[in-house]
C-alpha cells in the first residue's frame, strides 16, 4: 500500500471496501490501519474506506516532534479529503477527527466518534470525574517520569487496554508498546490543555454535521463524562453503547460497532 509525505509528512495508509460512500478511518494511539480491519468486513458494501498510520505507529515515520501531535495529525487526515466524507475516529483518532470538523468543516459528511479522550471538556464539565480519572492514571504518570517506559505501558494498557493481561503478552509486543509509549505523552497536551481551542466559544456549536458517539458499557468513567460533555455542545449528536465492550471495542466488538455505524449512516 502507498506511503508518502501527506501534509509533509512521511505517511502509510491503506484501503478498505468498495463501497459508494468516501470514509477516512483514523484510528487509536499504539495501534495502526489495520486495527480497522475487524469493522471494514462489516463496512465495505457501504463505505469506501482509507485508513493511515498516524506519526509514529505503523508503517509512517517516527515521529520527529516537528509540532503539535495532534495538529499534525489532523494536517494528514485533512490531506486524505477531497471533498467531504464520512470520519470514523477511535480514542485519540476520534479527537483528531473533531478537530477537523472544526478546522475544516467543508471536508466533512459526518461523524463518528469511537470513545474521544477529550479530557479537557470533562475537566471543564464534570472536574470531579476528571480529577477520578488523573488518580487512576498515577501509576502511568510515575513510569514515565521514571523513564520506565514498560512499567509505563503496563500502566497504560490496564485502563485502555482489552485484550490479555500484560503478563500473557508476548515479549516482542511488550516492546513494541514500550517503544511507542512516548507518543502517549506526545498528544497528552492536546487532550488536556486543547491547544486546537476546541473549547474556544462556537468551536463545537459549530459543527452542525452528524455525529455519533459510540462507547463501550464498560470503559473507564471518564467516557461517559467526556461523552455527555460533547453532546451539550454538538447540535447534531447522538449516543450508543456497545453493551460488555470497553475502550477497544471497533476492535473486540466490530460487529457491533460496525452495525451502529450502518444504522447512523442510514440516517445521514
Amino acid at each position: 500500500m502507498p506511503r508518502a509525505d501527506r501534509a509533509g509528512f512521511p505517511t502509510y495508509w491503506t484501503h478498505f471496501g468498495q463501497g459508494p460512500r468516501a470514509a477516512l478511518m483514523i484510528h487509536c494511539s499504539l495501534a495502526h490501519s489495520g486495527s480497522w480491519g475487524g469493522m471494514a468486513r462489516h463496512l465495505s458494501g457501504a463505505l469506501s474506506m482509507t485508513a493511515f498510520d498516524m506519526p509514529g505507529h505503523g508503517h509512517s515515520a517516527a515521529w520527529d516532534a516537528r509540532d503539535e501531535y495532534q495538529k499534525v495529525t489532523t494536517q494528514i487526515a485533512a490531506s486524505f479529503c477531497d471533498r467531504p466524507v464520512d470520519i470514523v475516529g477511535h480514542s485519540f483518532g476520534a479527537t483528531v477527527a473533531l478537530r477537523l470538523a472544526i478546522e475544516q468543516p467543508e471536508l466533512v459528511r459526518s461523524l463518528v466518534l469511537i470513545e474521544p479522550v477529550f479530557f479537557a471538556v470533562a475537566q471543564r464539565d464534570a472536574p470531579g470525574m476528571h480529577a477520578l480519572h488523573e488518580g487512576q492514571s498515577t501509576g502511568f504518570i510515575a513510569a514515565m517520569e521514571k523513564g520506565d517506559t514498560l512499567a509505563a505501558a503496563r500502566e497504560f494498557t490496564q485502563i485502555w487496554g482489552d485484550g490479555p493481561p500484560w503478563d500473557q503478552l508476548p515479549t516482542a509486543q511488550r516492546q513494541m508498546l514500550a517503544d511507542q509509549i512516548h507518543l502517549i505523552e506526545a498528544g497528552s497536551v492536546a487532550l488536556n490543555d486543547d491547544p486546537g481551542g476546541m473549547l474556544n466559544k462556537g468551536a463545537l456549536d459549530g459543527v452542525s454535521q452528524p455525529v455519533l458517539l459510540i462507547e463501550g458499557s464498560r470503559s473507564p468513567a471518564i467516557i461517559p463524562a467526556i461523552h455527555e460533555a460533547l453532546a451539550s455542545r454538538l447540535p447534531n449528536a447522538r449516543r450508543a453503547v456497545i453493551v460488555g465492550a470497553r475502550h477497544m471495542a471497533p476492535i473486540t466488538h466490530a460487529a457491533q460497532v460496525s452495525d451502529e455505524v450502518l444504522r447512523f449512516l442510514q440516517t445521514t
